[in-house]
Protein backbone atom coordinates (compact mmCIF):
# COMPACT_ATOMS: atom_id res chain seq x y z
CA UNK A 1 0.00 0.00 0.00
CA UNK A 2 1.59 3.49 -1.00
CA UNK A 3 0.55 6.62 0.68
CA UNK A 4 0.92 9.77 -1.01
CA UNK A 5 -0.49 13.84 -0.65
CA UNK A 6 -0.12 13.37 3.63
CA UNK A 7 1.71 15.15 6.20
CA UNK A 8 4.70 13.72 7.60
CA UNK A 9 4.29 12.17 10.83
CA UNK A 10 5.20 14.27 13.94
CA UNK A 11 8.06 13.02 15.95
CA UNK A 12 5.77 11.88 18.78
CA UNK A 13 3.92 9.83 16.80
CA UNK A 14 6.85 8.74 14.40
CA UNK A 15 8.24 7.04 17.85
CA UNK A 16 5.11 5.24 18.96
CA UNK A 17 4.79 3.57 15.58
CA UNK A 18 8.51 1.95 15.72
CA UNK A 19 7.52 1.21 19.20
CA UNK A 20 4.74 -1.03 18.01
CA UNK A 21 6.33 -2.19 15.56
CA UNK A 22 9.36 -3.51 17.80
CA UNK A 23 6.98 -4.79 20.06
CA UNK A 24 5.32 -6.72 17.16
CA UNK A 25 7.23 -7.85 14.85
CA UNK A 26 10.74 -8.75 16.48
CA UNK A 27 9.19 -11.10 19.04
CA UNK A 28 7.61 -12.85 16.05
CA UNK A 29 10.88 -12.83 14.29
CA UNK A 30 12.87 -14.31 17.18
CA UNK A 31 10.21 -17.26 17.31
CA UNK A 32 10.27 -17.72 13.61
CA UNK A 33 14.21 -18.14 13.53
CA UNK A 34 14.69 -20.15 16.30
CA UNK A 35 16.24 -17.37 19.33
CA UNK A 36 17.90 -15.68 16.05
CA UNK A 37 20.60 -18.41 15.64
CA UNK A 38 19.71 -19.19 11.69
CA UNK A 39 18.06 -18.04 8.41
CA UNK A 40 13.90 -17.71 8.87
CA UNK A 41 13.75 -20.01 6.01
CA UNK A 42 15.54 -23.81 6.57
CA UNK A 43 15.79 -24.61 2.85
CA UNK A 44 19.00 -22.57 3.20
CA UNK A 45 20.12 -25.29 4.86
CA UNK A 46 18.39 -28.16 2.59
CA UNK A 47 20.89 -30.73 1.00
CA UNK A 48 19.54 -33.17 -1.05
CA UNK A 49 21.77 -37.00 -1.57
CA UNK A 50 21.25 -39.81 -3.40
CA UNK A 51 22.49 -42.81 -0.85
CA UNK A 52 23.50 -46.00 -1.65
CA UNK A 53 21.40 -48.82 -0.87
CA UNK A 54 20.99 -52.57 -0.62
CA UNK A 55 18.25 -54.76 -2.52
CA UNK A 56 19.22 -54.21 -5.96
CA UNK A 57 17.75 -50.47 -5.78
CA UNK A 58 20.77 -48.39 -6.13
CA UNK A 59 20.37 -45.64 -4.40
CA UNK A 60 17.34 -43.85 -2.36
CA UNK A 61 16.93 -40.27 -2.77
CA UNK A 62 17.68 -38.03 0.78
CA UNK A 63 16.15 -34.67 1.80
CA UNK A 64 17.73 -33.13 4.71
CA UNK A 65 17.60 -29.84 6.55
CA UNK A 66 21.22 -28.95 8.28
CA UNK A 67 20.12 -28.09 12.18
CA UNK A 68 20.47 -24.03 13.29
CA UNK A 69 23.27 -24.76 15.93
CA UNK A 70 25.29 -27.38 14.29
CA UNK A 71 23.95 -30.02 16.42
CA UNK A 72 24.55 -33.61 15.58
CA UNK A 73 21.45 -35.14 16.48
CA UNK A 74 18.76 -35.92 13.83
CA UNK A 75 15.04 -36.65 13.45
CA UNK A 76 14.17 -39.35 10.79
CA UNK A 77 10.97 -39.00 9.42
CA UNK A 78 8.72 -41.66 7.68
CA UNK A 79 5.76 -41.05 5.08
CA UNK A 80 2.90 -43.18 4.75
CA UNK A 81 1.72 -45.58 3.04
CA UNK A 82 1.39 -43.80 -0.53
CA UNK A 83 4.97 -42.36 0.09
CA UNK A 84 5.69 -40.68 -3.54
CA UNK A 85 9.28 -40.90 -5.41
CA UNK A 86 9.70 -36.86 -5.77
CA UNK A 87 9.78 -35.58 -2.12
CA UNK A 88 8.58 -37.05 1.31
CA UNK A 89 4.80 -36.18 2.02
CA UNK A 90 6.34 -34.41 5.35
CA UNK A 91 7.40 -31.58 2.41
CA UNK A 92 4.80 -32.10 0.51
CA UNK A 93 2.23 -30.76 3.34
CA UNK A 94 3.90 -29.80 6.18
CA UNK A 95 6.57 -27.36 7.38
CA UNK A 96 8.64 -29.86 8.73
CA UNK A 97 12.02 -28.63 7.81
CA UNK A 98 11.28 -25.97 10.27
CA UNK A 99 11.91 -28.69 12.89
CA UNK A 100 15.71 -27.50 11.84
CA UNK A 101 15.53 -24.37 13.56
CA UNK A 102 15.39 -26.23 16.49
CA UNK A 103 18.66 -27.82 17.18
CA UNK A 104 17.88 -30.86 15.47
CA UNK A 105 18.55 -31.99 11.68
CA UNK A 106 15.45 -32.92 9.55
CA UNK A 107 16.85 -36.24 7.52
CA UNK A 108 13.43 -37.40 5.14
CA UNK A 109 13.43 -40.29 2.96
CA UNK A 110 12.37 -40.46 -0.09
CA UNK A 111 9.73 -43.25 -1.78
CA UNK A 112 9.14 -46.73 -0.12
CA UNK A 113 5.29 -46.61 -0.81
CA UNK A 114 3.53 -49.64 1.24
CA UNK A 115 7.14 -50.51 2.53
CA UNK A 116 6.43 -50.10 6.20
CA UNK A 117 10.09 -49.69 6.00
CA UNK A 118 11.61 -52.76 6.85
CA UNK A 119 13.37 -56.00 4.76
CA UNK A 120 11.26 -57.74 2.54
CA UNK A 121 11.71 -61.36 1.43
CA UNK A 122 11.48 -60.11 -2.15
CA UNK A 123 10.65 -58.27 -4.63
CA UNK A 124 6.65 -57.50 -5.09
CA UNK A 125 5.62 -60.06 -7.73
CA UNK A 126 1.70 -58.51 -8.33
CA UNK A 127 3.36 -55.09 -9.91
CA UNK A 128 6.81 -56.44 -11.07
CA UNK A 129 8.95 -54.47 -8.62
CA UNK A 130 12.41 -54.49 -9.92
CA UNK A 131 14.12 -54.60 -6.64
CA UNK A 132 13.84 -56.28 -3.27
CA UNK A 133 13.14 -53.37 -0.44
CA UNK A 134 15.01 -53.64 1.70
CA UNK A 135 14.64 -50.29 4.14
CA UNK A 136 15.10 -51.72 7.37
CA UNK A 137 18.89 -51.96 6.70
CA UNK A 138 19.02 -48.61 4.71
CA UNK A 139 17.57 -46.66 7.28
CA UNK A 140 19.61 -48.50 10.13
CA UNK A 141 23.59 -49.29 8.08
CA UNK A 142 23.58 -47.27 5.05
CA UNK A 143 22.16 -43.87 5.74
CA UNK A 144 23.60 -43.67 9.22
CA UNK A 145 26.62 -44.20 8.11
CA UNK A 146 26.26 -41.77 5.45
CA UNK A 147 25.38 -39.15 7.35
CA UNK A 148 27.94 -39.41 9.96
CA UNK A 149 30.63 -39.88 7.39
CA UNK A 150 29.87 -36.52 5.89
CA UNK A 151 27.65 -34.64 7.71
CA UNK A 152 28.73 -35.74 11.38
CA UNK A 153 25.32 -37.02 12.24
CA UNK A 154 25.11 -38.92 15.75
CA UNK A 155 25.21 -42.83 14.91
CA UNK A 156 22.93 -43.01 18.20
CA UNK A 157 21.12 -40.38 20.54
CA UNK A 158 18.58 -39.45 17.31
CA UNK A 159 14.79 -39.72 17.06
CA UNK A 160 12.53 -41.53 14.57
CA UNK A 161 8.97 -40.65 13.64
CA UNK A 162 6.32 -41.14 11.37
CA UNK A 163 2.63 -41.61 10.37
CA UNK A 164 0.55 -44.48 9.49
CA UNK A 165 2.53 -46.43 7.83
CA UNK A 166 5.50 -44.48 9.22
CA UNK A 167 4.30 -44.61 12.57
CA UNK A 168 4.37 -48.39 13.04
CA UNK A 169 8.16 -48.66 11.25
CA UNK A 170 9.42 -45.66 13.76
CA UNK A 171 8.56 -47.92 17.02
CA UNK A 172 9.66 -51.11 15.06
CA UNK A 173 12.95 -49.54 14.45
CA UNK A 174 13.14 -48.06 17.41
CA UNK A 175 12.60 -51.22 19.03
CA UNK A 176 15.01 -53.39 17.31
CA UNK A 177 17.53 -50.49 17.09
CA UNK A 178 17.35 -48.98 20.29
CA UNK A 179 21.71 -48.39 19.90
CA UNK A 180 20.59 -45.84 17.54
CA UNK A 181 16.91 -44.36 18.36
CA UNK A 182 16.26 -42.87 21.63
CA UNK A 183 13.18 -41.35 20.85
CA UNK A 184 10.14 -42.72 18.66
CA UNK A 185 6.72 -41.08 17.63
CA UNK A 186 3.85 -42.44 15.99
CA UNK A 187 1.14 -40.20 14.88
CA UNK A 188 -1.79 -42.38 13.52
CA UNK A 189 0.09 -45.60 13.15
CA UNK A 190 -1.50 -48.84 13.15
CA UNK A 191 0.14 -50.63 16.25
CA UNK A 192 -1.56 -54.10 16.61
CA UNK A 193 -1.32 -56.04 13.63
CA UNK A 194 -2.23 -59.14 15.46
CA UNK A 195 -6.13 -58.18 15.63
CA UNK A 196 -8.35 -59.40 14.13
CA UNK A 197 -9.22 -57.97 10.26
CA UNK A 198 -5.46 -56.44 10.07
CA UNK A 199 -3.57 -58.75 8.41
CA UNK A 200 -5.91 -58.84 5.22
CA UNK A 201 -6.93 -55.08 5.46
CA UNK A 202 -2.97 -54.27 5.44
CA UNK A 203 -2.98 -56.82 1.94
CA UNK A 204 -5.50 -54.31 0.69
CA UNK A 205 -4.40 -51.64 1.40
CA UNK A 206 -1.01 -52.47 -0.21
CA UNK A 207 -2.66 -53.64 -3.29
CA UNK A 208 -4.66 -50.20 -3.49
CA UNK A 209 -1.39 -47.88 -2.70
CA UNK A 210 1.03 -49.33 -5.91
CA UNK A 211 -0.36 -53.09 -6.32
CA UNK A 212 2.14 -54.41 -4.13
CA UNK A 213 1.93 -57.85 -2.85
CA UNK A 214 2.10 -58.27 1.19
CA UNK A 215 3.43 -62.28 0.80
CA UNK A 216 6.66 -60.49 -0.56
CA UNK A 217 6.76 -58.67 2.21
CA UNK A 218 6.36 -60.59 5.45
CA UNK A 219 5.07 -63.84 3.75
CA UNK A 220 1.76 -65.18 4.15
CA UNK A 221 -0.39 -64.37 7.70
CA UNK A 222 1.54 -66.57 9.31
CA UNK A 223 4.71 -66.27 8.88
CA UNK A 224 6.40 -65.19 12.05
CA UNK A 225 8.03 -61.78 10.16
CA UNK A 226 3.95 -60.46 10.90
CA UNK A 227 5.06 -60.76 14.69
CA UNK A 228 8.32 -59.33 14.65
CA UNK A 229 7.05 -56.36 12.80
CA UNK A 230 3.58 -56.01 15.38
CA UNK A 231 4.35 -52.87 17.60
CA UNK A 232 1.85 -54.61 19.97
CA UNK A 233 4.00 -57.93 20.17
CA UNK A 234 7.61 -56.20 19.99
CA UNK A 235 6.28 -53.45 23.04
CA UNK A 236 8.64 -55.72 25.49
CA UNK A 237 11.19 -54.08 23.26
CA UNK A 238 10.16 -50.99 24.20
CA UNK A 239 10.96 -50.54 27.67
CA UNK A 240 12.55 -47.43 28.63
CA UNK A 241 12.42 -45.72 25.02
CA UNK A 242 11.00 -42.47 25.14
CA UNK A 243 7.66 -43.03 22.91
CA UNK A 244 4.73 -40.43 21.93
CA UNK A 245 1.49 -41.83 20.59
CA UNK A 246 -0.99 -40.01 18.96
CA UNK A 247 -4.10 -40.61 17.12
CA UNK A 248 -7.31 -38.36 17.05
CA UNK A 249 -11.03 -39.59 17.46
CA UNK A 250 -11.71 -39.57 13.86
CA UNK A 251 -14.25 -36.77 14.08
CA UNK A 252 -13.72 -33.56 11.98
CA UNK A 253 -12.09 -30.73 13.51
CA UNK A 254 -9.70 -27.69 12.37
CA UNK A 255 -7.69 -28.73 9.94
CA UNK A 256 -10.63 -30.52 7.42
CA UNK A 257 -12.64 -27.66 5.51
CA UNK A 258 -14.35 -29.53 2.60
CA UNK A 259 -15.02 -27.34 -0.20
CA UNK A 260 -15.57 -29.82 -3.07
CA UNK A 261 -17.10 -33.36 -3.27
CA UNK A 262 -14.00 -34.97 -3.07
CA UNK A 263 -13.07 -33.20 -0.28
CA UNK A 264 -16.05 -34.64 1.16
CA UNK A 265 -15.10 -38.13 0.45
CA UNK A 266 -11.75 -37.76 1.67
CA UNK A 267 -13.05 -36.36 4.76
CA UNK A 268 -15.07 -39.50 5.59
CA UNK A 269 -12.47 -41.73 4.57
CA UNK A 270 -10.15 -39.89 7.18
CA UNK A 271 -12.46 -40.34 9.88
CA UNK A 272 -12.92 -43.84 9.63
CA UNK A 273 -8.94 -44.76 9.03
CA UNK A 274 -8.43 -42.69 11.96
CA UNK A 275 -11.17 -44.43 14.08
CA UNK A 276 -9.45 -47.21 13.23
CA UNK A 277 -6.16 -46.02 14.27
CA UNK A 278 -7.42 -44.56 17.50
CA UNK A 279 -8.74 -48.05 18.59
CA UNK A 280 -4.82 -49.29 18.00
CA UNK A 281 -3.58 -47.07 19.37
CA UNK A 282 -5.42 -47.66 22.80
CA UNK A 283 -5.17 -51.24 22.65
CA UNK A 284 -1.65 -50.50 22.46
CA UNK A 285 -2.03 -48.19 25.88
CA UNK A 286 -3.34 -51.21 27.53
CA UNK A 287 -0.17 -53.13 26.14
CA UNK A 288 2.35 -50.85 27.77
CA UNK A 289 0.55 -50.18 31.10
CA UNK A 290 -0.15 -54.24 31.85
CA UNK A 291 4.00 -54.43 30.86
CA UNK A 292 4.59 -51.34 33.38
CA UNK A 293 6.02 -49.34 30.32
CA UNK A 294 4.86 -45.43 30.37
CA UNK A 295 4.67 -43.48 27.09
CA UNK A 296 3.26 -39.96 26.49
CA UNK A 297 -0.10 -40.64 25.16
CA UNK A 298 -2.19 -38.13 23.09
CA UNK A 299 -5.70 -38.45 21.84
CA UNK A 300 -7.50 -35.31 20.71
CA UNK A 301 -11.32 -35.18 20.99
CA UNK A 302 -11.31 -34.31 17.21
CA UNK A 303 -8.56 -35.40 14.13
CA UNK A 304 -8.79 -37.78 11.14
CA UNK A 305 -6.15 -39.30 9.01
CA UNK A 306 -5.02 -36.08 7.31
CA UNK A 307 -1.65 -34.25 7.74
CA UNK A 308 -2.68 -30.92 9.45
CA UNK A 309 -3.08 -32.90 12.60
CA UNK A 310 0.22 -35.09 12.31
CA UNK A 311 1.83 -31.33 11.85
CA UNK A 312 0.14 -30.19 15.22
CA UNK A 313 1.80 -33.66 16.78
CA UNK A 314 5.05 -32.88 16.01
CA UNK A 315 5.47 -30.20 16.67
CA UNK A 316 4.00 -31.01 20.26
CA UNK A 317 6.47 -33.69 20.27
CA UNK A 318 9.45 -31.29 20.04
CA UNK A 319 10.18 -30.93 23.50
CA UNK A 320 9.90 -34.30 24.49
CA UNK A 321 12.18 -35.21 21.65
CA UNK A 322 14.85 -32.75 22.12
CA UNK A 323 15.05 -33.54 25.91
CA UNK A 324 15.04 -37.45 24.94
CA UNK A 325 18.30 -37.59 22.09
CA UNK A 326 19.80 -34.59 24.11
CA UNK A 327 19.00 -31.94 21.04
Amino acid sequence: MSVTATKPLHGWLRGVVRLMIAVVVLPLAFVLVGGGTASADPYSRLREHWVDAPGGVGQIKIRMWLANNGSNKALYLLDGLRATDDVSGWEHETNAAWLSDHGITVVEPVGGQSSFYTDWYAPSNTNNQPYTYKWESFLTQNLPDFLANNYGISRTSNAIAGLSMGGNASLILAAYHRDQFTFAGSMSGYLNLSAPGMREAIRIAMLDAGGYNADCMWGPPWDPAWLRNDPFVAAPLMRGLPMWISAGAGLPGPHDQPQSAIDVFNVGTGMGLEAIALAQNRAFQVRLDTLGIPAHYDFPATGTHSWGYWQDQLWAMLPMMKASIGA
